[in-house]
């Protein structure tokens, strides 16, 4: 397994990365960074093996939480699996949402619950986005060493722990926005403030964790590598989030008019983000049983 990035022999800082969080025995010999984060190391066994440790290729294919199946398209025991699934179907009740012939077809009140729904499985696929990070295996799954499954932890120089808790953030920023969307008596000082306000700060957390892991896959601010899965996966989540801002810019209701600044922007921004959201989420399903070596 090869990995891309800056080798630093950073030996000190080791521990406080990766090695307490290892079974005895194991050293952390090298970390791999791009900029302030690490996206891998090089890590060593008690017999003396040199292991290639990357965060995104071992969080989607050695996680703790995986059953182990092969299956590409229906694995319920596999957390990334259930991400993928949660994500996708978020991702279509938003893409639904914003199209001209629902919103006319199911009313405002409907079209707003569509949201929260959407919603609501963005933020449960996000959590569990978090919880699969923190149990990233570390070391060789061939190894017969029991691991701890834990709820959290504390690694910020982790590019892929800190992208996970930004995009869980946004989520809820966005079940507050869409929750609030519900009522249809707000005055427009409230929709701003509760709506849009909330549907701004969602929309920065998105772009900051797809930015995130645009950088981690890519390994630096500017990569093509079209041919892989990853990093068609990380394009499509930064597009998706770029969308989702200009919509939320837009969505913001002018007190003068009583209307968003473009309601036809607004629509196609989340329609756009939405749909770059599904097809990235369902890439996610063969990114777990695919060698992207």
């Amino acid at each position: 397994m090869i990995m891309e990035g800056n080798i630093l022999n950073k030996r000190d800082e080791c521990p406080d990365i990766l090695s307490e969080k290892m079974p005895e025995g194991w050293v952390c010999r090298e970390i791999i960074v791009t900029g302030p984060f690490v996206i891998g190391a090089f890590l060593v066994s008690p017999e003396g093996f040199i292991y290639k440790w990357r965060s995104r290729f071992h969080r989607k294919h050695y996680n703790l939480l995986d059953s182990g199946s092969i299956s590409t398209w229906l694995a319920p025991g596999a957390i990334a699996w259930w991400i993928g699934v949660l994500f996708a179907i978020g991702a279509l009740f938003f893409a639904l949402g914003s199209t001209y012939q629902y919103i006319i077809w199911a009313g405002p009140y409907t079209d707003a619950v569509t949201y929260f729904v959407g919603s609501i499985f963005f933020t449960t696929a996000a959590f569990l986005q978090y919880i699969e990070t923190v149990n990233i295996r570390r070391i060789p799954k061939t190894m017969n060493i029991e691991e701890e499954i834990k709820l959290f932890t504390w690694e910020p120089r982790r590019i892929d722990w800190v992208a996970s808790i930004v995009q869980l953030i946004g989520t809820i920023f966005f079940n507050f926005s869409t929750f609030f969307a519900i009522d249809l008596l707000l005055t427009v000082q409230q929709i701003n403030h509760h709506v849009w306000a909330p549907d701004i700060y969602g929309s920065i957390c998105f772009l900051i964790a797809s930015s995130l892991i645009w950088i981690e896959v890519g390994h630096g601010l500017f990569s093509f590598k079209w041919k892989n899965l990853s990093w068609q996966i990380a394009i499509l989540n930064l597009i998706g989030s770029v969308a989702f801002g200009i919509s939320a810019i837009y969505a913001f209701v002018l007190p003068s008019t009583g209307e968003p600044v473009s309601f036809t922007i607004q629509n196609w921004g989340t329609f756009v983000g939405g749909v770059c959201f599904l097809v990235a989420a369902v890439l996610l399903l063969p990114e777990r049983t695919m060698d992207q070596n």
